[in-house]
């Protein structure tokens, strides 16, 4: 059975850096969802990830003086946590009046140049984070007809539909979780566009795709700098790579990482202390 554990982080006193930090320290050890609230952080990992020691771990490496960590976890049944997510969770987004992201069960919906429906079954991204935000806005201002693209970590599928709505007529998506995957094909169909190619894989299913235009990778810090090699052989000479998922403050690292690659930076974008950049393949 898809079953979670829900942890629930009281920060005393809480801000909206210390549960940013603390669910980017999280992330890195299986977390995949995260409320935040004024008084801490609620988030879930997957019953077998879940280790009390490697959360008193991330607890105590947290970078800030003076705040305390009162934790406490229960177990979500994967049925239950669905209609929950749904109810509590996931609600409509919409991006500068030009992408409205909903599920089915929503009503009220506004108006946009683009309509992604997402059905998610776990949080595997409905859009909600900043991270996404920006990517989507990096596509809806770039040219996308004819080009190919790949998606790796795709989640629900967002940023490979909105892809291939503005144009692109190759699009490949790559998950490593099974659950995501299969749900990312369910968005793909609820969209009327089956055409994407939803491969269950990492980075290392890059080598048995053609280079793409561009490669979307909206991950975390370390993924990214492990498999910016991958990225870099996975797309055309001239092509982008746009970069998500991190840090203002990590940018700097990606982008030394990234000129070993020959990747040359393009321009960057955030949303409070969130970046994407945008790297071009010399």
């Amino acid at each position: 059975m898809n079953d979670y554990i829900e942890l629930r982080v009281d920060l005393t006193p809480c801000d909206e850096a210390a549960t940013d930090v603390l669910a980017a320290l999280l992330a890195e050890h299986g977390y995949e969802s995260f409320v935040p609230d004024d008084g801490g952080l609620t988030a879930y990992v997957r019953e077998p990830q879940f280790d009390a020691g490697i959360l008193r771990g991330v607890i105590d490496d947290m970078p800030f003086e003076g705040i305390t960590a009162d934790t406490r976890w229960s177990k979500v049944e994967g049925r239950d946590w669905n209609a929950e997510w749904e109810k509590n969770y996931f609600h409509p987004i919409n991006i500068d009046g030009r992408c409205v992201i909903h599920s089915s069960f929503h009503t009220d919906i506004p108006e946009a140049e683009y309509d992604i429906v997402i059905d998610p079954k776990m949080a595997f991204g409905t859009g909600h984070h900043q991270t996404t935000t920006l990517i989507i806005r990096h596509l809806l201002a770039s040219e996308l007809k004819g080009k190919s693209v790949t998606d790796v970590g795709t989640g629900t599928g967002i940023l490979a539909i909105l892809a291939t709505m503005r144009g692109a007529t190759q699009v490949h998506a790559i998950e490593i979780d099974e659950f995501a995957h299969v749900n990312a094909v369910e968005n793909v169909a609820i969209n009327g566009h089956p055409e994407i190619d939803v491969i269950l894989g990492d980075a290392s299913s890059l080598v048995s795709l053609a280079p793409a235009d561009i490669l979307l990778a909206n991950i975390n810090r370390n993924i990214i700098l492990n498999d910016l090699g991958r990225y870099a052989d996975a797309v055309v000479a001239g092509g982008e790579i746009v970069l998500s998922g991190f840090y203002s403050v990590d940018a700097d690292v990606i982008l030394a990482e990234a000129s070993r690659y020959g990747l040359e930076y393009k321009s960057r974008a955030s949303i409070d202390d969130w970046t994407c950049l945008v790297l071009s393949k010399s």
